[in-house]
């Protein structure tokens, strides 16, 4: 791993938040100062991962993707790195929407798969050269995504580790979502890669997996940033006692966002719980997400007074 990544600690909570809309879906950039603002506060989160999927980042112009970096950015007041979400098809694209979020003020990329891995699967070096390419003509930091094992977008474990050894790869954020993949390569992983930053982003199976990181990239740290530190905390001190405590309290949660029929659904529900936080004013979203059926906002509002989740400081209300 090249030095050029290794002053980037996310070892803690990394928030990916949301992207506010308008009621008329423009971009909503005093909510974003808010939102920026209240996450990059708390004591334990050490970067925000802006344009990922619950950042509904392919769902914005180029124009409006640089704008949510450099708006995100000043929320901050570089108390925290911005890191963004590198999501373009082919390899080139995504060197140049790397180009232009570093132009932005971001200080590391997430490089997503090529989206037609998804279906077709990868030939084999293709993501170590998407992953060479990219920090070579970007000169951005990277972490290295590994997608579910029910995709064919998911990564064999000698294809992490050769990603993971390339300069310019700091950090891998790990969704495989097959516990039996997850206890055999981690182990590995860390043996072999022990510079690595290990993060998980099992926003559903965050107990199994808390024991095992570095810390958390998830969706998930939009809402509820403190239990997810407490989890963290627990999780390095090996205390399964308390790790369940927090999993327990945060379950009503967890099911009103994420036990949904699609994972999608996720960005909506965070977009209500930011509401229910005082955060953001409605859940607006841009298709092809859509609003959720009638009722739902009140099970999520119950949900997030289940966990004693209060308001935020008033400072970051809406």
């Amino acid at each position: 791993m090249g030095s050029v990544s290794l002053s980037l600690d996310l070892c803690g909570l990394t928030p990916a938040p949301v992207t506010p809309f308008t009621l008329d879906g423009a971009v909503d950039f005093a909510a974003i100062q808010r939102l920026g603002s209240w996450l990059g506060s708390i004591d334990g989160v050490k970067g925000l991962v802006v344009l990922g999927h619950a950042g509904e980042g392919t769902f914005l112009t180029q124009d409006e993707q640089v704008a949510v970096i450099r708006a995100f950015v000043k929320s901050t007041d570089g108390r925290v790195p911005v890191i963004a979400g590198i999501m373009a098809e082919g390899t080139e694209v995504a060197a140049l929407e790397a180009q232009r979020a570093k132009a932005a003020g971001a200080s590391a990329g997430l490089l997503y798969p090529s989206q037609g891995w998804l279906r077709f699967g990868y030939q084999n070096g293709a993501p170590q050269d998407r992953y060479k390419t990219v920090f070579e003509k970007s000169g951005l930091p990277l972490i290295l995504f590994q997608y579910s094992d029910n995709t064919k977008a998911s990564y064999s474990l000698q294809t992490m580790l050769d990603i993971s050894a390339q300069p310019g790869v700091f950090a891998m954020k790990n969704g495989v979502r097959n516990m039996r993949r997850w206890d055999v390569e981690i182990p590995i992983i860390r043996r072999e890669r022990p510079e690595l930053q290990i993060l998980t982003c099992h926003d559903e199976y965050l107990l199994h997996t808390a024991f095992d990181v570095d810390g958390f990239l998830v969706g998930y740290g939009n809402i509820a940033p403190e239990p997810l530190l407490e989890m963290i905390a627990a999780g390095k001190a090996k205390d399964y006692k308390k790790a369940r405590e927090v999993h327990d309290r945060l379950l009503p949660l967890t099911r009103a966002v994420y036990h949904r029929g699609s994972h999608m659904e996720g960005t909506v529900v965070l977009k209500h719980s930011l509401v229910a936080r005082g955060i953001l004013e409605h859940a607006t979203v841009r298709s092809s997400l859509l609003l959720l059926e009638k009722g739902a906002d009140q099970e999520i509002f119950d949900a997030m007074s289940a966990t004693g989740l209060p308001k935020a400081p008033k400072a970051y209300q809406a």
